[in-house]
């Protein structure tokens, strides 16, 4: 495979250093060409070198990263608008978050809500998220990105209350 690609890569060379001719045709229109017609007068022209770039890979890799990892970490990956010294009041068990993300979501990349360690709901591309049907007291809560269903990233777990109504409360309104 390595024998291969290297004769590519030759190849490839040789015709970036072809030369490159200049010459007038019959009806007085500048031609170029890398092959000059018999009898008939050429200018070779000299080309600059061609310009190129030496790749880099992560230190100590002799080959490309995979594609989902050639984004950088993302800096920013944290949920907000869960309350912090206080209970989040869910009578439902249904309340939304945000996510907050930086650099904005890659292509490809999708966020997965962790509920106590596990994921909750189908992973989305948008940043607000919502939990569903939450019983009452403590949780945890992280998001992941994913990309090809894999984490890439994880967020900080935070830990909050969920305060629902008591079926047994006097303020519920019995049934008819």
């Amino acid at each position: 495979m390595r024998l291969l690609t290297c004769c590519l890569l030759c190849a490839l060379a040789l015709s970036a250093s072809a030369e490159v001719y200049k010459y007038t045709d019959a009806q007085g229109k500048t031609v170029f060409t890398n092959q000059p017609p018999e009898g008939q007068p050429v200018e070779r022209i000299e080309l600059p070198p061609t310009n190129t770039i030496q790749s880099s890979f992560p230190e100590g890799a002799s080959t490309p990263p995979a594609a989902s990892s050639l984004v950088s970490r993302y800096r920013v990956l944290q949920l907000v608008g869960l309350p912090d010294d206080e209970a989040l009041r869910a009578n439902n068990g249904t309340f939304t978050v945000s996510v907050q993300i930086e650099p904005p979501l890659a292509p490809g990349h999708s966020l997965q809500l962790l509920l106590d360690g596990s994921p909750h709901g189908p992973a989305s591309t948008t940043t607000q998220l919502q939990i569903n049907q939450t019983d009452r007291g403590t949780h945890s809560l992280a998001v992941q990105v994913l990309a090809d269903g894999k984490a890439l990233q994880q967020s900080d777990v935070l830990t909050f209350t969920v305060q629902r109504i008591s079926i047994n409360s006097p303020a519920r309104k019995a049934a008819p």
